[in-house]
């Protein structure tokens, strides 16, 4: 009989498949339960996600961010007058304030109807925005100026809901809306963005007019991923006359940058 110590952690036989996600596999067991390393792991990721819920943006810096790259813009708020209050009734991120509505009733309206207004909302992760959102649009709106779209000033919007920019699309009389908002945080992704378009944005409308892009972030959908899906959904939405359950993403894939040998990992894990 050996007389070496067993080990008080007990590894994973699969723990090779870890580098190839950062989802909680393979973590090992101390007894019956996890590790003390993962289960801090997972109470740190956790306390993230809750921050990213409840952070507020800091709407003045991302506005001069948007304006140093040439951008006008526009700040409004939801009807929701705090967090509280819109964590409580999503209803009122749904729809802009009294003094909001005043003001893009009031903004000068182009001869020529906006093609697009880009929305840009806190929603559930307000890292998510302060994180992704200039870097996005660095890359998306050169791709749109070479298809001479008439682009509006961007809206930014405080607790905001996604279907705050279909009022927003509506009172400025654009064509279409794109919603940049933070997700719904996950325990390994805080700060990923989701992009919903929408073709004849108007108050009513509901998630199947809709085309989401979702988890867009550094570690997830690159900017220039998402861009590319993003301005295929738009040309064809303005093309076919409609967006959401009846136009599917069919653009064709980015050539990869990866270099992968072109094995089964599956059939290399011990």
């Amino acid at each position: 009989m050996s007389d070496e110590p067993k080990p008080i952690v007990v590894s994973n036989p699969w723990s090779k498949l870890r580098q190839y996600t950062p989802a909680r596999i393979a973590l090992g067991r101390s007894g019956t339960s996890l590790p003390t390393k993962p289960h801090l792991e997972f109470q740190l990721a956790h306390a993230r996600a809750r921050n990213a819920v409840h952070h507020e943006i800091n709407i003045g810096a991302l506005e001069a961010a948007l304006q140093a790259r040439g951008n006008a813009t526009l700040v409004v708020h939801s009807a929701a007058g705090n967090r509280p209050v819109y964590l409580q009734r999503p209803d009122k991120g749904r729809r802009l304030d009294e003094a909001s509505r005043d003001a893009l009733v009031a903004a000068p309206k182009p001869t020529v109807p906006y093609d697009v207004v880009f929305v840009i909302g806190d929603g559930l992760s307000s890292f998510a925005i302060e994180e992704n959102a200039a870097a996005f649009l660095d890359v998306m709106t050169p791709a749109l100026a070479a298809s001479s779209w008439n682009i509006a000033p961007l809206v930014l919007v405080k607790e905001a809901r996604v279907a705050v920019g279909d009022e927003v699309g509506e009172l400025l009389g654009a064509a279409m809306v794109v919603v940049l908002i933070g997700e719904r945080p996950g325990l390994s992704s805080p700060d990923s963005m989701g992009i919903y378009m929408t073709l004849n944005p108007r108050v009513g409308l509901t998630d199947e007019s809709r085309n989401c892009i979702s988890n867009v972030r550094r570690e997830g959908l690159s900017y220039e991923g998402a861009a590319h899906k993003l301005l295929y959904l738009m040309t064809e939405a303005r093309k076919r006359g409609h967006s959401g359950v009846q136009l599917k993403d069919e653009a064709e894939a980015l050539p990869s940058t990866l270099t992968t040998s072109g094995e089964n990992f599956l059939l290399g894990a011990d």
